[in-house]
């Protein structure tokens, strides 16, 4: 099967978006294509899978698959390149959009539409802090600044759901092990969805750094979700303001909790890559 895709990414955060609307996959295995299609060393190579389908309440709908397979209820840099996506390839002229997700409906304000800089703001909506709504396993009612077991070392950490989970540890300095700490984490049982994972440095009230690994991906350059997760933990710790600069890898995201509203927004860049058709075939 002769599958036509685009590859985007944000901050590095690529992905690879297949047009559902305007072309159709059939009943093929959405999570055997997503481990084919992602493989950096046999597919094309991404961070994920993003479907672009038709919704009738939204118009459109966004699926996105790590490369392990799993699907993702929500994708922060991802949603920031689908809104790039349907706006140059003709399915919208909106400069902003409700687009669905498995979290919910995600607004997307596009503030910038130059072919060399494209910028993108989102309503990631609430986020949520109860153990049980994120999902984690606690005797707490909230995991803020709490324990967790990892080996025979300790971390103090903060869960919070963006859509999906997130583990936000603050150091001083990167530890060297952290993507194995990450991994750990990630796949530990008091995380019955599994988690992603985070270490942030703060730099000041209104900047901090960030290293992120994420469920089902491993380690990644950018995570908007992530920035988001992170600022909510700074926040309640008392080291940030309600608005900073997060940096990544190789660039940087705006992200500001309103709290009246208690709404997270976020404004970064979107760059296409290239295209070309990907050859796959259904077991």
């Amino acid at each position: 099967m002769k599958i036509r895709f685009e590859k985007l990414q944000a901050l590095g955060n690529d992905y690879i978006f297949i047009d559902c609307v305007r072309q159709t996959l059939g009943k093929i295995d959405l999570s055997l294509l997503s481990k084919k299609i992602c493989d950096r060393n046999f597919g094309v190579g991404s961070d994920g899978l993003i479907l672009i389908e038709s919704e009738k309440r939204t118009r459109f709908r966004m699926r996105m698959f790590n490369p392990d397979g799993s699907e993702a209820e929500l994708c922060g840099n991802g949603i920031r390149c689908f809104s790039r996506y349907i706006f140059e390839s003709g399915l919208s002229r909106k400069k902003t959009q409700k687009i669905d997700t498995k979290k919910g409906v995600i607004k997307t304000e596009i503030l910038s539409s130059s072919f060399e800089k494209f910028f993108v703001k989102v309503d990631m909506g609430k986020p949520l802090l109860e153990a049980k709504e994120i999902p984690v396993k606690s005797k707490q009612k909230f995991f803020i600044q709490e324990k967790i077991k990892v080996g025979k070392k300790k971390v103090l950490a903060t869960c919070v759901a963006i859509g999906n989970p997130h583990v936000v540890i603050i150091v001083k300095n990167f530890p060297e092990d952290w993507k194995e700490i990450g991994s750990k984490i990630e796949k530990d049982k008091m995380f019955p969805k599994r988690t992603n994972v985070e270490f942030v440095k703060v730099k000041g009230r209104k900047r901090i750094e960030l290293r992120v690994w994420e469920r089902g991906a491993g380690k990644t350059l950018a995570s908007a979700t992530g920035g988001c997760a992170a600022l909510v933990a700074c926040v309640l710790s008392g080291n940030t303001d309600p608005e900073i600069e997060a940096l990544f890898e190789k660039g940087s995201l705006k992200i500001f909790w309103d709290k009246d509203e208690n709404h997270i927004f976020v404004e970064g860049p979107a760059e296409r890559v290239f295209s070309g058709v990907f050859l796959f075939r259904n077991p």
